[in-house]
C-alpha cells in the first residue's frame, strides 16, 4: 500500500536564528585533524595503503636487494627505468612517498593506543559495574525459588556465588539494597589486553623494521673456491648500508669457500638438468677464535658476526692465463661468468690493462656441456649445467679500457666505446674457441690466451639487520594478541538474592556479552547449576523465564 502524498517520514530540521555554530580555529582545525588521523579507521586505511605502497618493490629490481637487477633494467627499458627511477620506484622501502605512509601508520598507530591503554587500565582497577535492576532483560536469564528452610538454615546464596565466580576467573563486586542482595562478575578482559598488545606489538614491528633498516647493510660477493671473502667494504662486489651505518660496526670475519657439492637431476627424462641440492663448505674465522668447518645452503644461511650469510646462486670461473709473445703472464685469475639461464651458459669478462702491446678486453660466453641452439642457427648453447663437453668462446676488443681515469667500474662489464673489435662477429676473425686446457693466439700477433681449467663460484648474501630478534618477538606478540582478541570473551555475569514476604529466596541469573559470545547463555546456565549444586542437598524447584 503506497503512502499519501503528503507523508512526511520525519520533520524538518528546526532552524534557530539565535543558534551560531562556533568557527573550529587554527586550534580547533588541529585537534579535528587529530582526532581523523588517530582513530582506528585511519590507522586500518594507511595500513592497507602501505601494502599498496609496497606492491611496486616486486614488480622492479631493487637496489637494496638486486642491484645487478636495476643495471639490466636500465639496459632493458632505456627509455621507462629513468622515469621509474624519479620516482623512486627502484628505493621503494626508502622513498619519501613510502616513508611518508609508514610515518603516519606509526603515529596512527600510537595515537590509537595511548588512549585506549589509559581507558584499559582504568577500567582494570574500577569494580564491575551494579547489577541491573531488571535482569530478565538480559541474555540466559533464569530464576530458582530457594524455600525459606533452605535460606535459613543453608550457606548465604550469594557469599557462596561470590566464591563460584572467584574461582571460574571472574572479578566480583557485591551490592545491596533494601530487599536484595547480589554479585556482579566481569571477566575478558584479556580480549582488550590482546587487542592493544596487538597493535603496539604492530607498532613495534614498525619502529623495529626502520631502525633495523636505518642501522643494517646488505651486500653481495661472488667468490671462487678456493678464495677467501674477508667482512671489509672493499670487498663487497656491490654494498647497500643504511642511512645510519658506520664502517665500525662491520664485524671483522672470513669466509674460506673449499667446496661447492652440487646435484643434478639426471635419471627423470622430463627433468634432466634440474638442481636438487646447493651445498657450500666453507672455514669461517672470527678474531680470538679457531678456524671452523661450516656449510651454507639455500635458505639455510651461516650466521657469523651478527651476519646472516646466505648461498645466492653459483656458477663457473674458468681459469684463464694471457701471455705475451714472449711467454711472460700478463694476466691470470679465475674469471666468474655470470649464468644465463637454467643450463648455466654464462657470459664474463677479461679485462688485461699492461703487459701486451695494447690494452685487450675480451667477452665471452662459457657452456658448461656445449651444444647447438635451438632457437638460433649456428649458435651454441649449454645442454646441461654439469661440466660435461665446457668450452669457452671470446671477442677480443683493444683499444682504451677506460681504466687510467680513476672511474670505478663493472668488472662484470666491457664498455666497448673506446675499444675495437679484433675477432669475433663483424671482423675477419672468428672468435676464440678454447677448451679448458688448450691455448688459442690472441689476433695480431698480441700473444696468447689459455684456459688452465674452470672452478666453481658462489654467490654470497651478506645480510646485517640488528632489530631481526625484536621483529620476531613482536611478530609472535602480534600472533598471540590477535588470538587473544579473538577467541577470549568479554561477559558479565549477574546473581542477585531477593527476599521474599513469604520467606523464600528467589535467585536470578543472567549475563551481558561485549560483541558477540555464543557461548554466554550456556555459561550462565552453568553458574546456576554449580550455585545450585553448591546451596542445597537435594533438588531445588526450577523455573526459567525469557524474554
Amino acid at each position: 500500500m503506497s503512502r499519501p502524498s503528503d507523508h512526511i517520514d520525519s520533520a524538518p530540521p528546526r532552524e534557530d536564528p539565535d543558534i551560531v555554530q562556533p568557527k573550529l580555529g587554527f586550534v580547533g582545525w588541529l585537534r579535528f585533524l587529530w582526532r581523523q588521523l588517530t582513530s582506528m579507521r585511519t590507522a586500518l586505511f594507511l595500513l592497507l595503503l602501505l601494502a599498496i605502497a609496497a606492491v611496486p618493490g616486486s614488480l622492479v629490481p631493487q637496489r637494496s636487494s638486486d642491484p645487478n637487477g636495476v643495471v639490466q633494467y636500465f639496459n632493458d627499458h632505456p627509455d621507462l627505468a629513468p622515469f621509474l627511477d624519479k620516482l623512486q620506484a627502484f628505493d621503494v622501502y626508502t622513498s619519501a612517498w613510502f616513508s611518508a605512509i609508514y610515518l603516519l601508520l606509526f603515529v596512527s598507530l600510537i595515537g590509537c593506543i595511548i588512549p585506549r591503554t589509559k581507558h584499559h587500565f582504568d577500567a582494570l582497577r574500577a569494580q564491575p559495574p551494579r547489577t541491573p535492576f531488571r535482569l530478565t532483560r538480559m541474555a540466559g536469564f533464569r530464576a530458582r525459588l530457594l524455600p525459606a528452610d533452605r535460606a535459613a538454615d543453608g550457606p548465604e546464596p550469594i557469599g557462596a556465588a561470590r566464591d563460584l565466580l572467584r574461582k571460574a576467573g571472574y572479578r566480583v563486586a557485591l551490592y545491596q539494597d533494601a530487599k536484595s542482595t547480589s554479585v556482579s562478575a566481569e571477566r575478558g578482559y584479556l580480549r582488550e589486553t590482546g587487542n592493544l598488545v596487538f597493535h603496539t606489538a604492530l607498532v613495534g614491528v614498525l619502529f623495529a623494521v626502520g631502525f633495523g633498516g636505518g642501522f643494517g647493510f646488505t651486500g653481495q660477493k661472488i667468490v671462487v673456491v678456493g678464495q677467501t671473502f674477508v667482512n671489509s667494504i672493499p670487498s663487497y662486489n656491490t654494498f647497500n648500508p643504511g642511512r645510519f651505518f658506520s664502517d665500525a660496526s662491520l664485524s671483522p670475519f672470513s669466509i674460506r669457500v673449499d667446496q661447492l657439492d652440487v646435484k643434478y637431476e639426471t635419471k627423470n627424462k622430463n627433468a634432466i638438468g634440474t638442481p636438487l641440492d646447493y651445498t657450500a663448505h666453507v672455514t669461517a674465522t672470527e678474531p680470538g677464535e679457531s678456524p671452523r668447518p661450516e656449510t651454507i645452503k639455500v635458505n639455510d644461511p651461516l650466521e657469523i658476526g651478527g651476519t646472516s650469510v646466505y648461498l645466492l646462486g653459483n656458477g663457473y670461473a674458468p681459469t684463464i692465463t694471457v701471455r705475451d709473445p714472449q711467454g711472460n703472464i700478463a694476466f691470470q685469475d679465475s674469471v666468474p661468468f655470470i649464468v644465463q639461464d637454467p643450463n648455466n651458459t654464462s657470459v664474463g669478462t677479461v679485462k688485461v690493462p699492461d703487459g701486451l702491446a695494447e690494452q685487450v678486453g675480451m667477452t665471452g660466453f662459457f657452456y658448461p656441456t656445449k651444444g647447438q641452439s635451438q632457437t638460433a642457427a649456428g649458435a651454441m648453447t649449454s645442454i646441461f649445467p654439469g661440466l660435461r663437453d665446457p668450452l669457452v668462446t671470446l671477442n677480443v676488443y683493444v683499444g682504451d679500457l677506460g681504466l687510467d681515469q680513476g672511474v670505478p667500474q663493472n668488472v662484470y662489464s666491457l664498455n666497448t666505446d673506446k675499444l675495437k673489435q679484433v675477432a669475433g662477429p663483424g671482423t675477419k676473425t672468428a672468435s676464440l674457441e678454447i677448451a679448458p686446457g688448450q691455448t688459442v693466439q690472441l689476433p695480431n700477433g698480441l700473444g696468447s690466451v689459455t684456459v688452465d681449467g674452470v672452478k666453481r663460484y658462489v654467490g654470497l648474501d651478506i645480510h646485517h639487520d640488528p632489530a631481526q630478534g625484536w621483529v620476531l618477538l613482536c611478530a609472535i606478540l602480534i600472533l598471540g594478541g590477535l588470538l587473544a582478541s579473538l577467541f577470549v570473551p568479554r561477559r558479565r555475569i549477574w546473581v542477585k538474592a531477593v527476599t521474599n514476604d513469604d520467606g523464600t529466596v528467589t535467585l536470578e541469573y543472567a549475563g551481558l556479552a561485549r560483541g558477540e559470545d555464543p557461548n554466554l547463555e550456556a555459561a550462565v546456565a552453568g553458574i546456576a547449576e554449580q550455585h545450585a549444586a553448591a546451596l542445597a542437598r537435594t533438588p531445588v524447584r526450577t523455573r526459567t523465564e525469557s524474554t
